[in-house]
């Protein structure tokens, strides 16, 4: 595990959920190396397997945001990089960033960080009281149809936000913003990232991704001239596309389960 706790106050602090990836798409899609720009950030093995702590994404997000990110696979426990003061966890190590705080965002905004949501999927998108929940845990959100799922150019939106953006969200905050961003492009309906495909299959979930691969690339280069940040790079849950009979997700299979785990850290020097 990564200590982050030196970087509190020197780093930004980037979540970004690729909502509905799955883990064999990712691994498939950066083996046969179609994923250049999430390759340059990714570490040599590339996508670590984990466990999502739920399988759709309300519960997983609520999860994240208490500090509880996607389990490593092998038998643990496994220290986390986050938590929250609770007693008798056994996953909070020495090198655990610890908030006494009710959830990671409040935490980080206790340290003068400045909090932003820029949401993807319906959960985010402020609409309805359920669709604020999420986003009112953060001190600024974002959310439009240009950001949803039927939006075909979603990440492209979100990224020209975040860069148009970000000067002002550090300038409130001494300099230290915690980034949350939701992609939903690989949300279903993905049918479109195939011309001429009515129907979302496992080839529009990695042609999904090759597209949001194409946008992340000039995210990452502008982060890295914003001073240096510490990413979390993760899916909520995955989706099934008649694995064993089975469709969608907020249900027990591995297409479901299984998702695709990186963190890594964005230098002025990289």
């Amino acid at each position: 595990m990564m200590n982050v706790k030196p970087m509190l106050g020197s780093h930004d602090f980037v979540m970004i959920t690729l909502d509905t990836l799955r883990f064999d798409v990712a691994h498939q899609e950066y083996t046969a190396g179609r994923l250049p720009n999430l390759s340059r950030v990714l570490p040599e093995h590339g996508w670590e397997k984990r466990h999502s702590p739920a399988s759709f994404t309300y519960a997983a997000h609520h999860a994240f945001f208490a500090g509880f990110l996607p389990t490593p696979v092998s038998p643990g426990p496994h220290p986390r990089l986050f938590a929250l003061a609770f007693p008798g966890s056994e996953t909070t190590g020495e090198q655990t960033l610890v908030f006494d705080a009710p959830d990671i965002i409040s935490g980080f905004r206790q340290q003068g960080y400045y909090t932003v949501c820029v949401g993807g999927v319906g959960f985010f998108n402020k609409r309805t009281p359920l669709g604020r929940v999420l986003p009112d845990l953060f001190d600024e959100s974002h959310w439009s149809e240009a950001m949803g799922v039927t939006a075909q150019d979603s990440t492209a939106y979100q990224v020209r936000l975040i860069r148009q953006s970000y000067a002002r969200w550090k300038e409130g905050s001494k300099g230290r913003v915690f980034l949350f961003l939701n992609i939903s492009a690989l949300h279903q309906p993905n049918c479109y990232y195939v011309p001429g495909q009515s129907k979302d299959n496992l080839d529009s979930h990695a042609a999904a991704l090759r597209y949001v691969d194409m946008q992340l690339g000039s995210l990452f280069e502008f982060l890295s001239t914003q001073g240096n940040s510490f990413c979390v790079l993760c899916s909520d849950h995955g989706t099934a596309y008649g694995d064993d009979d089975y469709h969608g997700h907020r249900l027990g299979h591995s297409s479901v389960w299984d998702v695709p785990y990186a963190q890594f850290e964005l230098t002025t020097q990289s």
